[in-house]
């Protein structure tokens, strides 16, 4: 949460690179970063680019889930990018989308 006050926030029980990595952010506002995610379809693409390289990634998954549901979070052996965010008027409902590496 306290880098959710600044940006995206990471997961720390994420990989930062290899399997599942996963990122919060607020959707609206000053800090909204993830004002994207609600407009994300499957099969949209995403380029995550950090000091360890850059990878393409295709969207294969777009949920709504509780505000407790951590289970998209889980390891995988996919390079996979997980995006969390609050879905606008309700409370105790986060979007949660994943994508796949393309190789």
């Amino acid at each position: 949460l306290e880098n959710m006050r600044k940006g995206i926030g990471h997961f720390e029980s994420t990989s930062a690179w290899d399997g599942n990595v996963g990122f919060a952010a607020h959707n609206r506002g000053a800090s909204g970063y993830f004002g994207f995610v609600k407009d994300l379809e499957i099969g949209d693409k995403i380029t995550y680019t950090t000091r360890y390289g850059v990878r393409n990634y295709k969207i294969v998954s777009k949920i709504r889930i509780n505000d407790t549901d951590y289970t998209s979070l889980g390891w995988t052996d996919k390079n996979t990018l997980t995006l969390i965010t609050c879905v606008e008027n309700k409370p105790s409902l986060r979007w949660s989308v994943q994508a796949e590496e393309i190789k």
